[in-house]
């Protein structure tokens, strides 16, 4: 059976040498990864309702799970804005497809990054979960540039057990993320 190779990656490597680090006595106290939420806000698609289906599309061959839209919650009349109009979409992966994503990602996107130094160490929430934003779409091997009429950027953010930034940092050091230099 297959299984993702930063997922093998994780219970070989990854646990023994955070084990280590941080003095845990127990294997399952070190922290993990629990999902990756992407979200994109499209907000010219008050003017025109297929730039969410479009949107929707390319999230989802992204994620390579189906991206659901993200409604308004209330009525703002200078934004010509109404109650429950799709205005971005968003998708939550877990599991095997969260560590193949996270792989594509590392491997594959951010080193076609234009002027890429590395990720921004301000990320963090302090309660161990990091967000970062992605400025442009077409940086994802999945899309098409041809068929992409509008640029797009988006927000990710890996949700983890840690307790703390530096926990989560280390974390996703060793999984392989790019970090600036401090």
């Amino acid at each position: 059976m297959y299984t993702p190779r930063l997922k093998e990656q994780y219970s070989k490597e990854i646990v023994p040498a955070m084990q280590e680090r941080f003095k845990y006595k127990n294997p399952m106290m070190v922290p993990k990864l629990l999902k990756i939420c992407i979200n994109q806000g499209v907000g010219a698609a008050v003017a025109d309702k297929k730039l969410v289906d479009q949107a929707i599309e390319e999230l989802s061959n992204i994620a390579g799970q189906k991206a659901v839209p993200t409604r308004s919650k209330k009525d703002i009349s200078n934004f010509k804005l109404r109650k429950g109009v799709p205005v971005g979409t968003r998708v939550t992966l877990r599991g095997d497809r969260m560590y193949e994503f996270l792989d594509r990602l590392i491997s594959v996107s951010l080193p076609r990054v234009r002027d890429f130094q590395g990720l921004k160490l301000k990320g963090f929430d302090g309660r161990g979960n990091y967000n970062m934003g992605v400025t442009e779409q077409i940086i994802f091997p999945e899309i098409v540039i041809d068929k992409v009429n509008r640029i797009n950027g988006m927000d990710i953010t890996f949700v983890t057990t840690a307790s703390s930034d530096e926990q989560c940092l280390e974390l996703l050091k060793e999984f392989g993320l790019p970090f600036k230099k401090a």
